[in-house]
């Protein structure tokens, strides 16, 4: 491994700390940190795949197999005398962060996806994102100042309030006036997950930052709702599935494709490629919630645009970059348009 390499993962676990963990988990920030700065927990993780590397993979094995949620030196201390148990786990799992959360960040643009829909989820992990329909959320309008001017508007599903309620916050956009109408779900994955198998469910768990305890018990109702109706979920690589997947798409409905925080784990020509076949279905919605530099032309919309994304992710329509939304679905800033 080259001097070069461990320089990367530095700064990456840097970022981590300062841009993602910071503000939402102290503990995940100052474990970032303190990984960011020692070179023999440098030199564990360049020991592994470049794609088994992240700061969320090893931090859930960790805690998974026992580590206590105390100083990065507790931490560091329990990772060098288990490093072999940490290794082999985040060999044979993956950061499968399933966070229905995030529904409530990708609502404004189903609900104006004319129905009924045909909803396709690219790296859907468990599918619990796949059930926007029987979720409530619970949304506060602000300004972009950060003042609250209106009181919090509540949307249910058909049949009454579910069990799982998704809070989140909108600066410069309106509240969803509906619920989408769901006629078909399905979903991809490398390693579909099933949420009705505890060991699963377990790990699912074990990805959530740990001072998150609403969203640990936010997954037990979001599991109930699953599994009370299991999605129909493809094992598959995204480019080799998708259009499959399309071809089963009821007829009378608008098929939607839709991803979070899934394309940063696949190469940047893959990216591209997928982008590219997007553009190309006319007769698709296409939804991405990712990162800000992970779609090709995205950097390039918000330079236009003059905006930070600050850790954000990037909500896009279409390719066109139309939100700024909370990694966890805790938030949607609406972008201005041309």
């Amino acid at each position: 491994m080259t001097e070069l390499d461990a320089e990367t993962l530095r700064d990456y676990y840097g970022a981590f700390s300062r841009l993602e963990a910071s503000g939402t988990s102290p503990i995940y920030t100052s474990w970032a940190a303190g990984v960011s700065a020692d070179d023999d927990v440098i030199a564990l993780l360049l020991g592994l795949p470049r794609p088994k590397r992240q700061a969320n993979l090893l931090f859930a094995a960790a805690r998974h197999l026992g580590a206590g949620e105390g100083t990065y030196a507790d931490l560091r201390d329990w990772l060098l005398d288990h490093w072999g148990d940490v290794r082999q786990l985040m060999l044979a799992r993956s950061t499968q962060t399933n966070e229905a959360g995030r529904c409530a960040t990708l609502l404004p643009a189903l609900s104006r996806s004319p129905g009924p829909l045909a909803l396709i989820e690219v790296g859907a992990s468990a599918g619990l994102c796949l059930y926007p329909d029987r979720y409530s959320y619970r949304y506060t309008v602000t300004e972009a100042t950060g003042t609250e001017f209106e009181q919090s508007t509540t949307l249910d599903p058909a049949d009454g309030p579910s069990a799982v309620v998704l809070d989140c916050q909108l600066t410069n956009t309106a509240v969803p006036e509906r619920l989408p109408e769901v006629a078909w779900r399905a979903g991809i994955d490398l390693n579909p997950l099933d949420i009705t198998d505890a060991d699963q469910r377990e790990w699912l768990t074990s990805l959530i930052w740990p001072e998150h305890q609403a969203r640990r018990e936010r997954l037990l109702a979001v599991a109930s709702i699953a599994a009370a109706d299991p999605p129909h979920l493809v094992r598959g690589d995204l480019l080799d599935t998708v259009e499959s997947l399309l071809a089963e798409v009821p007829a009378g409905t608008q098929p939607v494709v839709f991803h979070s925080a899934v394309l940063a784990y696949v190469d940047a020509e893959a990216r591209a490629r997928f982008a590219s076949l997007m553009h190309s279905r006319d007769d698709v919605v296409w939804i991405s919630n990712e990162g800000a530099g992970v779609l090709p032309e995205t950097p390039a919309q918000l330079e236009a645009l003059g905006v930070e994304a600050d850790g954000r992710f990037v909500l896009s329509v279409d390719g066109r970059a139309v939100a700024l939304t909370g990694p966890h679905g805790q938030s949607f800033t609406g972008l201005p348009q041309a």
